[in-house]
């Protein structure tokens, strides 16, 4: 501002504030105008708070990439998923100075203390061994059993969060023996057992209203995310880490408009969707 070098004149006094050089009386000064000593720490807060409200909705914290939260849409799936690979990055790194490896740079790693806070939200935050979809549908699996449900044991009897619990079931049950040790003994927790020989349990097929709404709210994310629905042939959107082929879900809609129910063509109609093919529409997206 006037010309003066503020960005320069911030850098130096938090080098100084880290220094321990920096006068009592200036600290202070700086504090009262809302100075933040540290901008990772000043993220890594905004993005605890933010944890801790999710996990008190959802009753987890393990959020897909795409989950944003808060009254000013912050990208808590893309916060976990970073500090999900920066425990990673330490646990590793534990690992190989165990080893008696030296040099080992600590520059993406989370610190225990932070480790721990996260835990505290959610002990399963961050899964080894498996991924977090898996982790997310084993916990709405085990809290609707808890509830007093019953496992579902077909497509569509219970979905929770967007998760449907009777497809991922029938999944677990089938391929059992592709599970670690530890994903078995965590099923077998909640009466979860696998598939008994010659015994028929999927898997699962999804009705055509079921694949309706999900290539739906594919196309629903999408928008949001854009502002438009002017999607590519080739597009494929990822709600919860599922592909979705919405580029080819939409030209369907556009060939099968003439038998299609008044109410799906209004769904679509509510996102924005154009009937007719735009010119340059692949090129321009």
């Amino acid at each position: 501002m006037g010309g003066h070098p503020l960005g320069v004149f911030i850098a130096d006094q938090r080098r100084y504030y880290r220094e321990g050089t920096l006068d009592a009386r200036r600290v202070a000064e700086l504090e009262n105008l809302g100075m933040v000593w540290s901008v990772h720490a000043s993220a890594w807060e905004a993005g605890l708070d933010v944890a801790r409200d999710y996990a008190a909705v959802h009753g987890h914290f393990l959020p897909p990439t795409t989950a944003v939260w808060g009254g000013d849409g912050f990208p808590i799936g893309v916060w976990a998923k970073n500090m999900r690979a920066a425990a990673r990055r330490s646990r590793e790194n534990a690992v190989r100075r165990a080893n008696g490896e030296t040099g080992i740079s600590s520059v993406g790693e989370l610190s225990e203390s932070r480790m721990e806070t996260l835990a505290e939200i959610d002990p399963g935050w961050a899964p080894e061994g498996w991924d977090i979809a898996w982790q997310r549908c084993y916990r709405l699996t085990r809290a609707h059993v808890q509830a007093g449900g019953v496992l579902p044991d077909r497509a569509g009897e219970v979905i929770v969060q967007g998760e449907d619990l009777g497809v991922w079931v029938a999944g677990q049950r089938t391929g059992w023996d592709r599970l670690v040790s530890a994903q078995q003994y965590l099923l077998e927790t909640i009466g979860l057992e696998p598939a008994g020989e010659g015994e028929a349990v999927g898997p699962v097929r999804r009705s055509q209203d079921d694949r309706w709404a999900a290539n739906l709210a594919a196309v629903r994310q999408f928008r949001e995310r854009e502002g438009h629905v002017l999607v590519p042939r080739k597009a494929i959107e990822h709600v919860d880490e599922v592909p979705h082929k919405i580029g080819a879900f939409l030209d369907n809609c556009r060939r099968r408009v003439g038998g299609m129910s008044a109410e799906r063509r209004a769904e679509l109609a509510a996102l924005g969707f154009e009937w007719a093919v735009l010119e340059g529409r692949d090129a321009g997206c």
